[in-house]
C-alpha cells in the first residue's frame, strides 16, 4: 500500500491506494491539524485509516513542514514533495477522471489561504494566490456569527441573502455595468457603514462572508488564468466541500464566461498528488541511465 499526507494548516488529509495506480483510491481520512510534522504525526495520520507502517511500501507526504521528516521510517521510504508540485499535479489528476484529455490547467488550491498553480508538461508553477481562503471564512464567521463550524456556516450562508450586508450595483450606480448584472454586489459589507445597518440575521451574515471569500478567489483565479493563457481552472481544497462556495464560484464564472471544474474528492487532491509525484520519482529512480 502507498500513502499520501498532506499536513495542511486546519487539516491534515491521508489517502491510500493499493499499488502504483493513484486512481483508485482505497482509504482516506481527514484530522485536525496539530500543526506539527513529525514520526508521532504520521503515525496518527496511518491510525486515522486504520493501517500500519508495516503496511506501507511507501509513504509520500508534503505541506506543512514535512521536509523535517527523515528519509525513511522504520525501513519504509518517505518521499518528500513539495506542495506547489503536490496541489498541481492532484489538482489535474482528479479533473482527469472526468477529462481524460486535460493537458494543463489552472489549479486553484482554496484551503486555510489559496494557492494558484499553471500545470503545464507535467511542470507545476505558482502563479499567484491570496491570504483570503477557508481560514478567513470560518475566522469572520466565528467572529460575526459566533460558529466555526464549516457545516453550520454552509447551512446558514445557503440560506441567506448576502445583499442584506452588501451594496449593489443598481444602489451604487443604478444599474449593470460590463458583464455584471444590476443586482450583483459592488461593496462587500458596505451596508454596515450605513444608518440602514440594523439587527442582521446571521443567515445574512454568513452570505455575505461566503461571497465576500468566493468572489475574491474567482476573480483572482479568472484574471490569473488569462494571464497565463489557461483555458481551464481547477478549484480544489476543503473550502470547495462547501456549497455555498461553489454557489459563488458559478455565478461569478458565469458572468466571465469561464466554466470552474471542481472535481470529486477536493480536499484530498493535494495528498493524491504527493503520490502521484512520489510515483514519478520512484520511476526515474528506477529507471536506468
Amino acid at each position: 500500500m502507498r500513502v499520501g499526507i498532506d499536513f495542511g494548516l486546519t487539516n491534515v488529509d491521508v489517502v491510500a491506494t493499493h499499488g502504483a495506480d493513484v486512481g483508485a483510491i482505497a482509504q482516506f481520512a481527514t484530522l485536525p491539524s496539530q500543526r506539527q510534522v513529525d514520526l508521532a504525526q504520521v503515525q496518527r495520520a496511518l491510525d486515522a485509516i486504520g493501517r500500519s507502517m508495516a503496511d506501507c511500501e511507501q509513504i509520500c507526504v508534503t505541506g506543512g513542514q514535512h521536509r523535517r521528516l527523515p528519509d525513511a521510517i522504520d525501513g519504509t521510504p518517505i518521499v518528500k514533495v513539495g506542495e506547489i508540485e503536490a496541489i498541481g499535479l492532484g489538482g489535474l489528476r482528479l479533473a482527469q477522471r472526468t477529462q481524460p484529455d486535460l493537458r494543463e490547467a489552472l489549479v486553484v488550491s482554496a484551503g486555510s489561504g489559496t494557492a494558484m498553480i499553471a500545470v503545464r508538461d507535467g511542470c507545476a508553477q505558482h502563479v499567484t494566490g491570496s491570504a483570503v481562503g477557508g481560514g478567513t471564512l470560518v475566522g469572520l464567521c466565528k467572529l460575526l456569527i459566533g460558529t466555526s463550524d464549516p457545516q453550520q456556516i454552509d447551512a446558514l450562508a445557503l440560506a441567506g441573502d448576502s445583499n442584506k450586508v452588501d451594496i449593489t450595483l443598481i444602489e451604487a450606480t443604478g444599474g449593470a455595468i460590463g458583464r455584471l448584472p444590476a443586482d450583483a454586489n459592488a461593496v462587500n459589507f458596505g451596508r454596515a457603514a450605513t444608518l440602514e445597518w440594523r439587527d442582521v440575521a446571521r443567515e445574512d451574515m454568513a452570505a455575505g462572508v461566503a461571497v465576500m471569500v468566493g468572489q475574491v478567489i474567482a476573480v483572482i483565479a479568472i484574471n490569473a488564468a488569462r494571464a497565463e493563457r489557461l483555458d481551464h481552472i481547477v478549484v480544489i481544497g476543503h473550502l470547495v466541500d462547501l456549497a455555498c462556495v461553489r454557489k459563488v464560484l458559478n455565478t461569478v464564472g458565469g458572468y466571465y464566461g469561464v466554466d470552474f471544474t471542481v472535481p470529486e474528492m477536493p480536499g484530498y487532491a493535494t495528498a493524491i498528488g504527493a503520490l502521484v509525484a512520489g510515483a514519478e520519482q520512484s520511476t526515474k529512480k528506477a529507471t536506468p541511465m
